[in-house]
């Protein structure tokens, strides 16, 4: 929408994971030393971690990009909470191999087929897990004890296991000491610092096509680094707004500022709901009225409290409930002028289009 006015030729900050946008920071350098150590490794697992947002996916679709199919034959799955027998089956259908109506007995005898037609071929045989926070124990187990599979002292699979920060903890538990033994090396990645926040957001702008536009003063990349805890998803998400807020506004160059309230705006929009106290009509408001749950009402005769103390009490947690009803409001106006700007900009570009296409026809019709 927004990509025009800016002279790019994509959009920079999409959500959506793309090699073509990868950004080498120091950790996901050697995040993809180490999946490159373990490809020509051959065997075993190799385990790399890190937020959600992280760059881990974008890591491993550009290991897959860069991998010789004549040479690698790699399946790549999202794991979710299956049991053992159904993630093998996602392993198989990965690799092309019916599984439908298949015992399992009979679903490991053509995964090692298909793993020593390969081999037997000069092909290697790569299963990359995403989300492996997700996998059970059980499942775990079957991913394990696949790697056993070997043709003349050769590992017939390799795995790679990606996955959130929770799955180092996952693997430190004492039943997964044999998986631990078959992991040749493990990597977690960070966050990203304020320079590399910096040098993050000019690489992608750069990727998109940019020719000098937008411009980021140096306190809008420092707001950037501090809102999104150098989390390279919330980097995009938070540059998107940013970019999407100058176009409605016709502005190139942002502030510190700008970012600052970008941010506050995101927070707000995603907060989660309100709690019972600040959850009043505008009637019970207008009245003073307070909510009290049934302990609490049953421990107020117990508070010795003079009467105009207890009507100060009143008054007190009225005026705070109104207070917070008003900014849920104010939250809300501002939601709807957003909406509006996005309307009105929206409604401008279909007159163009409208007012393009007559004149186009008026000169046909001239010619005509």
């Amino acid at each position: 929408m927004y990509e025009s006015f800016f002279g790019l030729t994509s959009k920079p900050f999409q959500l959506n994971p793309d090699p073509a946008f990868y950004f080498a920071s120091k950790q996901h350098r050697r995040a993809t030393a180490y999946l490159e150590y373990g490809i020509h490794q051959n065997e075993g697992f190799i385990v790399i971690t890190g937020d959600v947002g992280a760059g881990k996916t974008t890591i491993v679709r550009g290991l897959l990009n860069s991998l010789d199919p004549e040479k690698v034959v790699a399946a790549h799955l999202v794991s979710t909470q299956l049991d053992a027998e159904d993630t093998l089956r996602l392993v198989g259908a990965a690799f092309g191999i019916r599984t439908k109506d298949v015992p399992k007995a009979d679903l490991l005898m053509s995964l090692e087929a298909f793993l020593v037609s390969n081999a037997s071929k000069g092909k290697r045989c790569l299963l990359i897990v995403d989300e492996a926070q997700n996998l059970t124990p059980r499942a775990i187990e079957e991913l394990r004890m696949l790697s056993n599979f070997q043709f003349e002292q050769q590992a017939l699979l390799q795995s790679f296991l990606v996955g959130q920060p929770e799955f180092r903890e996952i693997l430190q538990s004492p039943h997964m000491l044999q998986l631990r033994q078959r992991v040749i090396a493990s990597c977690h990645i960070g966050p990203l610092d304020v320079e590399e926040t910096a040098a993050y957001i000019d690489h992608r702008l750069k990727c998109a096509g940019s020719k000098g536009l937008p411009r980021f003063e140096p306190d809008a990349y420092e707001e950037v680094f501090k809102a999104s805890d150098g989390i390279p998803r919330r980097i995009n998400g938070i540059c998107d707004r940013l970019l999407l807020q100058g176009y409605l506004s016709g502005k190139t160059t942002f502030s510190g500022k700008d970012v600052a309230e970008i941010a506050k705006d995101i927070r707000e929009e995603t907060a989660g709901p309100p709690s019972a106290a600040t959850n009043l009509n505008l009637a019970d408001v207008a009245l003073g009225a307070m909510p009290y749950d049934k302990e609490i009402e049953g421990e107020m005769p117990r508070l010795e409290l003079d009467q105009e103390s207890a009507a100060e009490l009143q008054n007190l947690i009225a005026s705070l409930n109104a207070g917070q009803l008003a900014e849920r409001l104010l939250r809300l106006e501002r939601s709807l002028l957003r909406l509006e700007h996005i309307n009105s900009a929206t409604m401008g570009l279909l007159r163009q289009l409208v007012s393009a296409s007559r004149i186009q026809r008026q000169k046909e019709d001239d010619r005509g």
